[in-house]
């Protein structure tokens, strides 16, 4: 669909898609990066020459790196992941060789020790940095703000998040029979509306 315009036929910005592709990340050593960042399971694209590409799996950006790519120093970069389990995600990140923080959540007074007791969305965080420094805080989100998602929008781009949502989705639905003293027939229709909801930050059927 085309972007609506004005009457001298200048389009409205709040039109036209703006797709976040990627970002460059400043590095010191470009083999040793390539060499972290592989071992991360992060894809690696095919470029032009002198541009190195990795994408998160997951992920629709991507992070560039190389020799001449950007004039900001070694390691001043910091950007945030988004994953559905913290706690699995540190561990992985542990068994593939990298130094990640423990994982701690975001208190009154400042991080706290281990994940979120309630295990709100947003508050629960591990952290890593690449060998020159540039750090990256693992975020724990399964349920989004409202408006950050569309729900027409809802997609689940890999296995495991699209499971723990199911998961997620069937202990709620326990809960649900629970109040109501009956089974759920419709269940697929719930399950669904709810991990719509949890995307989309819409209100969860009762």
């Amino acid at each position: 669909m085309s972007p609506k315009t004005d009457a001298s036929g200048t389009p409205d910005i709040r039109d036209v898609d703006l797709k976040l592709e990627v970002v460059v990340i400043p590095v010191s050593d470009v083999d040793r990066a390539k060499e972290f960042y592989g071992r991360l399971g992060w894809r690696l694209d095919k470029t032009p020459p002198g541009i190195v590409q990795f994408t998160p799996q997951g992920s629709d950006c991507s992070v560039q790196f190389g020799s001449n790519l950007t004039s900001a120093a070694p390691g001043s970069a910091k950007a945030y992941l988004i994953v559905s389990d913290v706690e699995a995600a540190r561990n992985a990140l542990v068994a593939a060789g990298v130094e990640a923080s423990e994982v701690f959540h975001l208190g009154p007074e400042g991080p706290v020790n281990g994940p979120d007791p309630e295990r709100r969305s947003y508050f629960s965080r591990t952290s890593f940095s690449d060998p020159d420094g540039n750090n990256w805080q693992v975020q724990e989100i399964t349920t989004r703000l409202p408006g950050r998602v569309q729900a027409a929008a809802t997609s689940f781009t890999s296995v495991s998040d699209l499971a723990s949502a199911l998961r997620r989705a069937a202990a709620a639905h326990g809960e649900h029979e629970k109040r109501t003293g009956q089974a759920d027939p419709n269940w697929p229709d719930w399950y669904a509306e709810y991990m719509v909801s949890e995307q989309s930050g819409a209100e969860p059927p009762k």
